[in-house]
């Protein structure tokens, strides 16, 4: 040790309170009390000088010190979830229509329909998840595209996913595609439509309703058409409206 660290050690022992001394130098004295050892004991250290006794206090004070001050590392904070985004039909459809044209170029919708979460309700038109499905002609192959905005452990990860491909009949009355032109009424409009045809007397008498939406082609009509559906699914539904996708007139009640 050079004299200037005996000077800063020293200053640092001559600034201690009483209590810190007293509480320091029985700490040294323990440290330098004579050890017992085979009933021999053996002699003690005398310290030199003042000096010495406030320089060993001094090392001691900033050991405890540091022990003192020291805090542990704070854990990272968790990020906080993502809240779900809920979309009209129309826009979930839109978003899946992207990713079946880069499939096949000549995709073409023929159903779209919407996957109910713990999320919501339907009531507004929105929902978390929407599943779009399509036929390519030339692939002579259909093949289903979901879209997700939810935050539900159970849901399909977020943004656009496909489906298992399966073959393509277009004689198949299920499958008739139709033209996304055709698509003009969004589904939160067609749920105001059924609303005036005994909707609004579901959703009065429960409110907690769930409101499903099923968009497909009606090959006998030729015309393309929302199935609002009050309930899980059509078998249990309290009712069914169909409203004109092209141009948002009631057509009539399916059950």
């Amino acid at each position: 040790m050079k004299k200037r660290d005996f000077a800063r050690l020293d200053t640092m022992a001559s600034g201690l309170s009483p209590a810190e001394t007293v509480f320091l130098s029985s700490c040294a004295a323990g440290a330098l009390s004579p050890a017992v050892s085979g009933g021999h004991q053996r002699p003690t250290i005398a310290p030199r000088s003042s000096t010495a006794t406030r320089l060993v206090l001094a090392v001691i004070v900033v050991a405890v010190l540091s022990g003192c001050n020291s805090e542990p590392a704070k854990p990272a904070a968790k990020p906080m979830p993502k809240a779900p985004e809920l979309l009209t039909g129309r826009s979930g459809f839109q978003k899946s229509f992207i990713a079946a044209r880069g499939w096949a170029a000549d995709a073409k919708p023929f159903r779209i329909e919407s996957s109910p979460t713990n999320e919501g309700n339907g009531q507004d038109g929105k929902w978390a998840v929407w599943r779009s499905e399509f036929a390519s002609p030339s692939q002579r192959a259909v093949k289903p595209f979901i879209w997700s905005g939810s935050a539900a452990p159970d849901a399909p990860s977020r943004g656009v996913s496909p489906g298992t491909e399966d073959n393509y009949n277009p004689s198949n009355a299920s499958t008739q595609i139709f033209d996304v032109a055709f698509l003009k009424i969004d589904s939160d409009q067609a749920f105001a439509t059924a609303q005036k045809h005994g909707g609004d007397k579901i959703v009065e008498k429960d409110p907690a309703t769930i409101v499903n939406y099923v968009c497909d082609w009606n090959h006998n009509t030729n015309e393309l058409t929302w199935h609002v559906i009050y309930g899980a699914s059509r078998e249990t539904a309290k009712l069914t409206v169909a409203v004109n996708a092209s141009t948002g007139e009631f057509i009539r009640v399916e059950k």
